[in-house]
């Protein structure tokens, strides 16, 4: 049976620290809450309605826990991320977590940015598109079912910082942000980790990001004015 998680407080935008939805229904009929187009019919949503609602029902028929995370419909299996769904201006797109695991047999997966580490999304420029590929985005999810079910995590590289689960779910619903961050020499973004790892509670640490983000942006460090 499918299973429809929804959040019990609005979280705070990564951009702009407003409210997002918290509610599934809400993306689908309004947006994503992150900024003053929400609920009017120059919302990304609106422009790709029908592409997003086959995009849904591939994941919910997939077997995937639908719920609400960072303002988007994101779905989860065995109390993991899978994937996440997004709309922008020029595309939509389907993202996945743990990325590093997909071997991406049709070579459509796509970095978000170009310091982003590992190609993570489907991105697509017509509506028509999600459905027409629903046989592949099925294996993929089938595929990242696969690893979340044999807790399978990708290996974590040598010189790779560990992060906040704060922040690198931040980093996974921000494209901007995560481009960002990865710019940053591996002093400045060590600064982000200690300072987060020195709050003892997680909405601390998720405040601080908000707070920080002009300043990644900007190519600063933690402390740096």
């Amino acid at each position: 049976m499918l299973k429809v998680v929804q959040g019990n407080q609005a979280a705070p935008d990564w951009k702009t620290g407003n409210a997002m939805i918290t509610d599934i229904e809400e993306y689908f009929s309004k947006g994503c809450g992150r900024c003053e187009r929400f609920a009017t019919a120059d919302c990304s949503t609106r422009q790709w309605a029908s592409g997003l609602i086959d995009l849904r029902r591939i994941c919910r028929d997939s077997g995937l826990v639908e719920t609400v995370k960072w303002g988007h419909p994101c779905y989860m299996h065995e109390g993991r991320n899978i994937a996440i769904i997004g709309a922008l201006r020029g595309d939509f797109r389907l993202s996945f977590f743990n990325a590093a695991l997909m071997k991406d047999p049709e070579r459509i997966l796509q970095k978000q940015g170009r310091n982003t580490r590992y190609p993570d999304m489907i991105r697509f420029t017509e509506n028509a598109q999600a459905a027409q590929m629903e046989a592949v985005i099925r294996s993929y999810l089938t595929e990242a079912k696969g690893y979340a079910e044999a807790g399978i995590k990708a290996p974590k590289e040598e010189s790779q910082i560990e992060l906040p689960l704060e922040l690198s779910e931040a980093l996974e619903s921000d494209p901007e942000l995560a481009e960002a961050f990865h710019k940053l020499t591996p002093g400045r973004q060590k600064s982000y980790v200690i300072n987060l790892n020195s709050a003892k509670k997680s909405e601390t640490r998720t405040s601080r990001i908000v707070k920080f983000r002009n300043r990644i942006l900007a190519g600063k460090g933690a402390t740096e004015r």
